[in-house]
């Protein structure tokens, strides 16, 4: 069988239609609110390192419904409408809608265990500078962490090496350090990318052989471009480049949940492929 037709095909079917409405009605609160300066919405409801400052348990949910700006939002909700409109169809309101959050948390909970180990050195050497505040250990902390380029930092360091035990030195260096270390764990992760890439995950194990269509002209089966899509995600999460600001473990997480879920949903009829 190389088509599937379900027998009520809804373009806009009612889950994806209120994800989408929740999804625009937040990012015009963040164009608008969040520019104003009245309140941080990134700060309350992106997803935040556990050791943040600004960490919220329900930032786990949240932050799936936050996004970085027009075109961010506009490929996560073209992917949403065009992957999971079917799947709610299959699947029904209920059941979609549990894999879509399943698959968000999932993905919320891998990239903070990313970001444990991304920063793990860096919350244990300012966790020991707090404790046992020396000039040996704030030193070793601006070598690692290149602090000494900036001017400011460096001077706050000097007056502190010239006079160790002035008291009002190691505070200001101490402050330097702190604010320094929460900047980096309290940069947020935003965007459904994680529950989306759950969505794409399920639609390439179900629909396999269905012909997409890249740039509108190349017809290429789902499941090459799943697993190429895939491999790119790996491929740029282990190496870790400084300047890549998206959340790869995140989209890894999100899609591996949802490949187990499916898996599991669809263990009694895994000869039906479409």
């Amino acid at each position: 069988m190389n088509q599937y037709r379900p027998s009520s095909y809804q373009n806009l079917p009612s889950v994806i239609k209120n994800l989408l409405i929740i999804n625009v009605l937040v990012f015009l609160a963040q164009s608008t609110i969040g520019s104003s300066g009245t309140v941080n919405m990134e700060a309350l409801f992106g997803l935040h390192h556990v050791k943040s400052p600004l960490f919220q348990p329900w930032q786990i949910v949240t932050h799936l419904f936050m996004h970085g700006g027009f075109w961010h939002l506009f490929s996560n909700m073209f992917a949403l409408w065009m992957f999971g409109s079917e799947l709610e169809d299959m699947w029904g309101p209920k059941r979609f809608l549990t894999f879509y959050f399943l698959c968000g948390i999932g993905a919320a909970l891998i990239q903070l265990l990313w970001l444990w180990f991304q920063w793990h050195d860096l919350v244990n050497l300012f966790s020991t500078i707090k404790m046992h505040p020396t000039p040996e250990g704030f030193v070793a902390f601006y070598n690692q962490y290149g602090l000494n380029g900036n001017p400011g930092a460096s001077l706050v360091l000097q007056n502190y090496l010239s006079d160790p035990g002035n008291v009002g030195n190691e505070s200001s260096v101490l402050q330097y350090v702190s604010a320094f270390t929460y900047s980096m764990l309290s940069e947020p992760t935003i965007g459904a990318s994680g529950a989306v890439f759950g969505v794409l995950a399920a639609y390439v194990y179900l629909f396999p052989n269905r012909e997409l269509y890249l740039y509108f002209v190349i017809a290429v089966k789902a499941k090459w471009i799943g697993l190429a899509y895939f491999a790119y995600e790996v491929l740029s999460a282990f190496q870790n480049s400084p300047t890549d600001n998206i959340a790869h473990w995140a989209h890894i997480g999100g899609g591996l949940v949802g490949f187990l879920l499916v898996l599991t949903w669809n263990r009694n009829d895994r000869k039906n492929f479409y």
